[in-house]
């Protein structure tokens, strides 16, 4: 049976394991690390040390045949050397061959906007200088899923989501990456705001990668164990909200 383990620091992860249960049976491991969100939030040096104690949890609890790190912020700021992780990174390539304007938007973490990481990322692509990519710090849309509200309270959602990106979004820019995984979740409230703008979410990306790097035969089914570091019961009362019913499990770290 193919074991996946996939982590970050809360709710993201479900996006990404979504994708990959569409084109793969497997078993996942699901691991919140709840008790270090959010990692956007993190410095460099905090979450070398945090990313590579969760690998080595998981590698030797699990033994997993692959590890998705489904958070662009340490995909893009810890460097990983590891043939099973595989990192979730903004699809700037992919925007900016969609755009008509050539204004592209990457919405990430404060952490992943500043870093310098992000910044030698875009620049191996090496865009024209016609071409305009606007960097926007989307913590607040972040807290909007991992607290649940976007669920519980579309109304404010829609009301932050103009606050914090009315004026940014303006005609010039149409597409926008979905660069943190939570982000996938207001996707639909996201494009009825913004009707011009396409969102890319790199899930699909990602389970293509992972689908690439499965060396076994696939499992007949889909299984998942889900485990937190944060509040287990918190955590339960979430997903029961998500319509997942599984049993959380208390991981530390």
């Amino acid at each position: 049976m193919v074991k996946i383990a996939v982590f970050d620091s809360g709710l993201g992860s479900l996006s990404i394991i979504k994708a990959i249960q569409k084109i793969c049976k497997s078993e996942i491991i699901y691991f919140a690390d709840q008790k270090n969100f959010p990692y956007g939030k993190k410095s460099k040096k905090q979450l070398e040390i945090i990313i590579k104690q969760t690998i080595n949890l998981l590698d030797e609890n699990f033994s997993p045949d692959v590890i998705v790190m489904a958070s662009n912020t340490p995909s893009l700021m810890v460097k990983i050397i590891n043939r099973k992780v595989i990192g979730v990174n903004p699809p700037v390539k992919e925007a900016m061959m969609l755009s008509k304007t050539k204004n592209i938007a990457i919405l990430a973490t404060n952490a992943a906007i500043k870093s310098k990481s992000l910044s030698s990322y875009i620049k191996k692509f090496n865009f024209s200088k016609d071409k305009k990519i606007h960097k926007i710090n989307s913590f607040v849309l972040i807290d909007l899923v991992e607290s649940n509200k976007f669920i519980t309270d579309k109304v404010y959602c829609k009301k932050i989501i103009k606050k914090i990106l009315g004026d940014i979004f303006s005609d010039k820019i149409d597409v926008a990456t979905l660069s943190s995984t939570h982000l996938s979740f207001l996707k639909s409230l996201l494009s009825a705001e913004f009707p011009h703008v396409k969102f890319i979410d790199p899930a699909d990306i990602v389970a293509r990668k992972v689908l690439a790097n499965i060396k076994k035969n696939k499992s007949k089914k889909n299984t998942i164990k889900i485990f937190t570091s944060g509040n287990v019961k918190l955590f339960q009362k979430n997903l029961h909200k998500l319509g997942i019913k599984n049993k959380v499990n208390f991981l530390s770290t």
